[in-house]
């Protein structure tokens, strides 16, 4: 299975985020080791734009060995359309780059929901009950690349997914829930004050070792003693 990270340097409330540091690794750098705990994913590929600010996200997957591709900045449905036709992959999942806490139990979890299943896509946002930043979406590649056409809003585009979403009864979904609501807690870096939150939960946990302190629980339990 291979994971694509979504990223850019252009963020319109943070610019740069992606790159912007933790304690000491950046957050892109987090979000890649975090992804390799998976034992089902096998390969991660970044997916960011031509744009020249972006040059800084090449140099840095150059520099760290990790798969590049470069795509459209704007129709970022298109960008991955691109990059598994490259990859030629049956199914993917996606991730953004703003989410440093990415649990690799849950990727794994809903992988195995996935594989058992034999859904067009799972995810843990079509009803919100995870923490904002442990957004997971799969998706079988031929499905994904067979709404080509019939993608044609802007929006769509830009935010890739939401055309499946607001067409869900066209498509085989498993969206996964967590017995309690925690949709209200934030591990995903919007602002500049997310990264204090995240810096601050990150000191207390060990996050790029996979054991039971850096799992999702551990995560929520932490946070709720730290004001943000």
């Amino acid at each position: 299975m291979i994971a694509i990270i979504q990223a850019r340097m252009s963020s319109k409330r943070f610019k740069g985020k992606v790159l912007k540091k933790i304690n000491d690794n950046t957050i892109l750098d987090i979000i890649i080791k975090r992804i390799q705990m998976s034992q089902k994913v096998k390969k991660i590929i970044i997916a960011t734009s031509k744009k020249k600010s972006d040059d800084k996200i090449s140099n840095f997957c150059k520099k760290n060995k990790i798969l590049c591709f470069r795509g459209s900045l704007n129709n970022v449905y298109q960008r991955y359309c691109d990059v598994v036709k490259k990859i030629r992959s049956k199914a993917f999942v996606r991730i953004c780059a703003d989410s440093p806490f990415i649990d690799p139990f849950l990727i794994d979890k809903l992988l195995k929901i996935f594989e058992k299943g034999k859904y067009d896509i799972v995810t843990n946002i079509l009803e919100r009950t995870y923490p904002k930043g442990q957004s997971i979406e799969i998706f079988k590649t031929k499905v994904f690349l067979g709404q080509q056409k019939k993608i044609k809003k802007m929006n769509d585009k830009e935010h890739v997914t939401t055309f499946f979403y607001r067409n869900r009864r066209k498509f085989k979904i498993k969206n996964v829930e967590m017995r309690r609501n925690y949709s209200k807690i934030n591990f995903c870096v919007d602002y500049k004050k997310d990264l204090k939150f995240v810096s601050a939960v990150s000191k207390k946990l060990n996050i790029l070792k996979k054991n039971k302190n850096s799992d999702l629980m551990n995560l929520i339990k932490v946070s709720k003693t730290i004001k943000h």
